[in-house]
């Protein structure tokens, strides 16, 4: 709740979550597709290196990072990736992003 204490439409909301996400991440970082999704070439079990953010705008339900994936970079949703080589900051944020999206 401290990412979204000033906020006050679903708006700023997802510009705090952005802002906290790109604050806190160290990219890049290695992670694990832990589940499949639509919007997402992945595939459970698959490992990617992130990279960094897309240029999209955020979301309360989605917030994306951006992946290499075969010779090419993509967004993916955040909620599908779980950090396995990365730093503690990196894999406290996305935690977090998890439980914000599972409560």
């Amino acid at each position: 709740m401290e990412i979204i204490v000033d906020a006050y439409t679903q708006d700023e909301q997802a510009m705090g979550w952005q802002i906290y996400l790109e604050e806190t991440i160290d990219f890049p970082f290695e992670a694990n597709c832990i589940k499949e999704k639509e919007v997402s070439p992945l595939s459970e079990g698959e490992t990617v290196r992130v990279v960094g953010v897309p240029s999209t705008d955020p979301s309360l339900r989605q917030q994306f990072v951006t992946i290499q994936w075969k010779d090419s970079e993509l967004g993916v949703p955040l909620s599908q990736l779980e950090p396995v080589d990365a730093s503690d900051n990196t894999k406290q944020a996305v935690a977090d992003w998890h439980y914000w999206l599972n409560r």
